[in-house]
């Protein structure tokens, strides 16, 4: 590995570094929540915050089922917790008549969020062939709603950005976001375009003037007859190249961790149906992506499994998110990109 190396380039090109809960969603409590297997013991938005704090990190991402809640006081006492950091609401479409963000944005102006993150659809693993004409009502309901959304987040002051979260490519994202209005942009995860079909740096270079925000997220692949698994990993430790797309962004972006899913991500994309309703993507494209995916890869006979897959207690399976996050983090500090002091202090917790 170069760790280091990778992380400096990033560096010169990201200045403000933060973290988002969901390479932690179990440790937090987001992992199936309300399900029987959710964590019994989870440390919450309080402990998240903390979390941050003590990292040292310069931006938080906040999960608005964290924030929608919460009154206009517990708003404002989260607001003074976070002091130092830049919040970014984290949210996404229900994909209900009607549906609109005015509480998350009544929640991100509360909080002086500038951004809210979101993502359109619910679809992963690029498995959009398989919901035939459902998938074309999605994206319709997500085109009209993003539309309407986009307008009153201008009216306060905010910033829609839309992430490449498994279901859109490239060009797609570009046609949806620019149709929506000079707010909207784009989140960049950086592991998300294996799972569509795309090379990480053409899929970067393609959108890199909407971009305006980065998810830092490595993969590890391990390839199976109908195509390769995408199985999480510590930053810097997969085939994500971070050099190579860190030089096709503009500056002054900010990025957050985001370890990738407790379940490994299947992308069938060797079978032809997979591949209903993309656009053409060149074969050599595709060549680069499928190579840079053997970097680090596992054998098709490994146990890629995570604990949580395994059905692993819940300290085992908060011991290996935590276990990603401080390797991941060690790396970033090593490199000099994580250099603010940690908070001394813990944050209040909202009543």
């Amino acid at each position: 590995m170069r760790r280091g190396r990778v992380l400096v380039l990033i560096n010169e090109k990201v200045f403000q570094i933060g973290l988002n809960p969901y390479g932690v969603a179990y440790t937090v409590g987001l992992q199936a929540v309300g399900s029987s297997r959710a964590n019994p013991r989870p440390i919450g938005l309080d402990g998240f915050v903390s979390l941050a704090h003590e990292i040292g990190v310069r931006v938080i991402e906040l999960d608005w089922r964290w924030l929608t809640p919460l009154t206009a006081r517990e708003l404002a006492r989260l607001g003074d917790d976070l002091a130092g950091a830049t919040p970014i609401v984290s949210a996404w479409l229900l994909h209900e008549p009607d549906e609109t963000l005015a509480d998350v944005f009544r929640c991100a102006a509360a909080l002086g969020a500038a951004t809210v993150r979101m993502h359109l659809t619910p679809v992963v693993e690029g498995g959009r062939a398989a919901l035939g004409e459902r998938w074309h009502a999605m994206v319709a309901h997500a085109r009209e709603t993003l539309r309407r959304e986009a307008r009153r987040a201008a009216d306060h002051g905010l910033v829609l950005a839309v992430e490449n979260h498994q279901d859109f490519g490239s060009e797609e994202l570009l046609a949806l976001t620019g149709d929506a209005g000079g707010n909207v942009g784009i989140v960049l995860d950086t592991g998300n375009p294996f799972s569509v079909g795309e090379d990480a740096v053409a899929f970067a270079r393609r959108v890199a003037a909407r971009v305006r925000h980065v998810h830092l997220k490595d993969y590890r692949a391990q390839f199976t007859d109908s195509g390769y698994r995408l199985v999480r990993c510590a930053i810097g430790d997969g085939a994500v190249p971070f050099e190579e797309i860190a030089a096709v962004l503009p500056p002054d972006l900010t990025a957050s961790i985001e370890i990738g899913a407790l379940d490994a991500r299947h992308i069938r994309l060797f079978d032809e149906s997979w591949w209903t309703g993309y656009p053409p993507r060149p074969a050599s494209e595709l060549a680069v992506a499928l190579g840079r995916l053997q970097r680090n890869r596992f054998g098709r006979d490994d146990d890629h499994r995570t604990p949580w897959e395994k059905g692993g207690a819940p300290a085992a399976i908060v011991d290996y998110e935590m276990r990603q996050l401080r390797r991941s983090v060690a790396g970033l500090r090593a490199s000099g990109w994580l250099s603010i002091t940690p908070r001394s202090t813990p944050p209040r917790s909202a009543p």
